[in-house]
């Protein structure tokens, strides 16, 4: 059985909020070390090794997760203890596209059913591995928190992808919120 007296007590200190996020960006509690929390590449999250099974409490969790630099903690008004993010702490599981080419609007929702518009706000960006030349698609969501597009709703973008000169060269990529956000070059 696991332990859970640390997460309890961390999920009884975060305010109640009529709607919104907690503003986490606002609290600067003293770090009190990290707590054996990671979220897995594939946007599991883990408590003392085990899985936390219960959505409602990751998306909890994750309403009180911060960056700073490349760390990240769980933060509350009273306590900022750090966790291990393998990559990103969300994955974009779905995309609704509504228009077509330079007005087209992209909204992905996370798989703690956050829900972002691409554009200036929340750009894409890719990521190519120089070894595997794969790539890393991730949409911004808050803060300077990202998801990770997961490799079904990555197809989704290639299949939207369009041509677009930029500084006399042409790029492959998609439209959204009247950005263009480039994947690759042609």
């Amino acid at each position: 059985m696991v332990d859970t007296g640390k997460a309890n007590d961390l999920l009884a200190q975060i305010p109640k909020a009529d709607k919104g996020l907690p503003p986490v960006h606002l609290w600067n509690p003293d770090f009190c070390g990290d707590i054996d929390m990671r979220i897995a590449r594939d946007g599991t999250w883990f408590y003392q090794g085990t899985p936390i099974g219960r959505k409602p409490m990751v998306k909890l969790f994750s309403t009180i997760l911060r960056r700073d630099g490349d760390d990240y903690f769980l933060i509350t008004p009273v306590e900022k203890v750090g966790i291990k993010v393998d990559d990103a702490p969300f994955i974009a599981v779905s995309l609704a596209v509504e228009g077509r080419g330079a007005e087209q609007l992209l909204r992905f929702t996370s798989n703690v059913d956050e829900v972002v518009e691409a554009g200036a706000e929340h750009p894409l960006r890719f990521v190519i591995d120089p070894l595997t030349q794969e790539p890393a698609p991730y949409v911004h969501m808050r803060s300077n928190l990202e998801a990770l597009i997961h490799r079904n709703v990555f197809y989704q973008l290639v299949e939207l992808a369009q041509d677009c000169e930029i500084d006399g060269e042409q790029w492959l990529g998609v439209w959204s919120g009247g950005a263009f956000f480039p994947i690759g070059r042609q």
